[in-house]
């Protein structure tokens, strides 16, 4: 993420900072839901692919791995160039590669599709935010990051949601054919409506870097990915868990994780306020209140209200600890916050990436039935792991 500051040298709102700062917001929702509506897609692949569940969640891996080792070096390197190119250049990758992914006659084809926007996706979420700033001045410039990431908020709340039910609305090639003709079109809206922005100074990446010998700073990191791993070690899964553990039709699973998005959205709020008092208190929390949520559900999986119920914790929990992390190792790093805030999406995406892979390990060796239990396991060592981190700023 980069600082929430405006650039240098903005005094004030610029014409039409309104529309291009609506359209930045659009297309971070179409960027960011690009990444996760796999997730809602994998069971309708693994059947019109006839490839294993297991096989089809590794999509997610590549993805989150591929954001985890070039999304810092690539943020630095790129992000000294004209904003507006870039984001429409952005843009225009994502469309081809939504395209592709439409037209994919194979796993193979559809990994190539989903590797290349996977390059370019950090280097917007590194951006946006500081672009945003730069078009609104320095008296909005806090409205404005809000507002394009209200647009990420949503594509991670329902984006996975949004893709189960076009998978069983329209098909999984047409979500994807959607989001290319979603990309095209912000694209040439950002290109015909944004203005000239002035260009920031090339990130000097080797002096930032010496965030990276601080021991507390690395243990939140850490932190962040052992998070993420017990999040999407179940979460991954969780469309097919829905299907075959608690008899949910496949055309109404969409919903259900629509559901699970919205009720996401108190934790969002919760998370925003316990972060500001107690970052690692409050990833021990919700991390705790997590693996309640994920643990129950399988025994709980045909109890009705009380499934709902448990359903909503783990949504409510799960939303939260999206900003707790990302605020929480951001603040271990005052001093380099943009560096910081990138480091912290990559270490997002390893946990991610991992928890695809040992989600779809635990598959075929215990049964689907197991996720949520391994999953519950990682968030209580998640727990545990925080008081050991806070003790890394006093040594």
């Amino acid at each position: 993420m980069s600082q929430l500051s405006p650039a240098l040298g903005a005094t004030s709102a610029k014409p039409g900072a309104a529309v291009s700062i609506l359209i930045l917001a659009v297309a971070a929702f179409v960027i960011v839901t690009t990444e996760y509506l796999i997730v809602g897609l994998l069971p309708a692949l693994s059947r019109d692919l006839h490839i294993s569940i297991s096989a089809a969640g590794q999509l997610v891996t590549l993805f989150a791995f591929t954001v985890m080792l070039f999304g810092p070096p690539l943020t630095a390197g790129l992000s000294h160039l004209d904003r507006k190119t870039l984001f429409v250049a952005i843009l225009v990758v994502f469309a081809l590669s939504n395209a592709l992914a439409a037209l994919a006659p194979n796993i193979w084809v559809l990994a190539l599709a989903r590797f290349i926007p996977a390059l370019a996706l950090p280097v917007f979420w590194g951006t946006a935010s500081e672009s945003a700033g730069q078009l609104a001045g320095p008296d909005k410039a806090g409205q404005a990051v809000s507002k394009v990431y209200l647009g990420i908020s949503a594509a991670l709340l329902f984006g996975i949601p949004l893709g189960t039910v076009a998978a069983n609305g329209i098909g999984w090639r047409n979500a994807f054919w959607i989001l290319a003709l979603l990309s095209l079109l912000m694209a040439l809206a950002l290109w015909v409506l944004m203005p000239p922005l002035e260009k920031s100074e090339r990130v000097q990446f080797g002096q930032q870097a010496r965030i990276f010998k601080n021991p507390y700073f690395l243990g939140n990191v850490g932190l962040s990915v052992l998070v993420f791993t017990a999040m999407f070690t179940a979460y991954t899964y969780l469309a097919d868990m829905l299907e075959r553990l608690a008899g949910v039709a496949p055309a109404n699973v969409g919903w259900w994780l629509m559901g699970f998005g919205a009720i996401g959205l108190a934790g969002n709020w919760l998370g925003g306020r316990a972060v500001d008092r107690a970052p690692l208190r409050a990833t021990a929390l919700f991390a705790g209140l997590l693996a309640i949520g994920m643990g129950l559900s399988v025994p709980l999986a045909h109890g009705g209200l009380a499934f709902c119920a448990v359903l909503g914790l783990w949504g409510i929990a799960y939303t939260a600890l999206f900003p707790i992390c990302q605020v929480r190792v951001m603040q271990s790093a005052p001093h380099s916050q943009a560096l910081a805030g990138t480091t912290n999406v990559s270490a997002a995406n390893a946990g991610i990436g991992i928890g695809a892979i040992i989600g779809g390990a635990v598959i075929p060796a215990f049964g689907l039935d197991k996720i949520a239990y391994v999953a519950a396991a990682i968030a209580v060592l998640a727990v545990l792991a925080a008081p050991l981190v806070g003790g890394l700023r006093r040594s």
